[in-house]
């Protein structure tokens, strides 16, 4: 029986994929995932993408029994927390970076007492300067705002995979070096949802991940 990889987050890993197809990718890494290890590993993976564009990690914790438990899945890994820092930004509906750590503690509790065998990996958050997050007239400070509360949110995912012993994928280091070599468009669109050359940079980090694990 083939094993099952889930990819679970945000817009980012959601990605365009279609609901009404349960093993619909969308475009992003998930996919570039799946393309690479289903050419090299015939039928020994099925992969599923439960990603929600605008997630948070409470809209995360909410559906976690059937987008998560419910799929029983061999590996899987989780990526959210710019939303988290983004709905206050733009709506004053964010999660500060305490309840946050709560709630991603909660949930990986709640996952590994239903999935004790699982194997998973946790991605931390990542934003660079683009057209949603750059400062601008209405809100002059903006992008210090992403940075910082992105930052923390790093911070407590990077305590939270200690804990717990887990492997993690440190994305910011990652686009912070790339824009060394291309600026913020050739990586992130508008600051955050990766152009599929960004897309490209998470997926091989992640299979370099997973190849630890598997």
């Amino acid at each position: 029986m083939a094993k099952r990889i889930l990819f679970q987050g945000d817009s980012i890993t959601d990605c365009g994929r279609d609901r009404n197809n349960y093993f619909g990718m969308g475009v992003g890494y998930p996919y570039l995932v799946k393309s690479q290890l289903s050419f090299e590993n015939v039928d020994e993976y099925e992969f599923l993408n439960r990603g929600i564009s605008g997630n948070r990690s409470v809209d995360i914790y909410a559906r976690i029994k059937a987008d998560f438990i419910n799929l029983k899945p061999d590996y899987a890994s989780l990526l959210f927390g710019v939303n988290d820092v983004w709905h206050e930004i733009n709506i004053d509906n964010g999660v500060d970076t305490e309840k946050f750590e709560k709630i991603y503690t909660m949930l990986l509790d709640e996952i590994f007492e239903a999935l004790p065998n699982l194997k998973l990996i946790l991605m931390a958050p990542y934003v660079i300067e683009g057209s949603s997050t750059c400062n601008c007239e209405e809100k002059p400070d903006r992008f210090e705002r992403f940075r910082t509360g992105v930052d923390e949110k790093i911070e407590a995912v990077k305590r939270i995979a200690k804990k717990y012993n887990l492997p993690l994928i440190e994305l910011q280091p990652a686009f912070d070096e790339a824009l060394l070599k291309a600026p913020g468009t050739y990586w992130a669109y508008d600051g955050v949802h990766p152009t599929v050359s960004g897309h490209e940079m998470i997926k091989r980090l992640w299979i370099n991940e997973f190849e630890k694990i598997k």
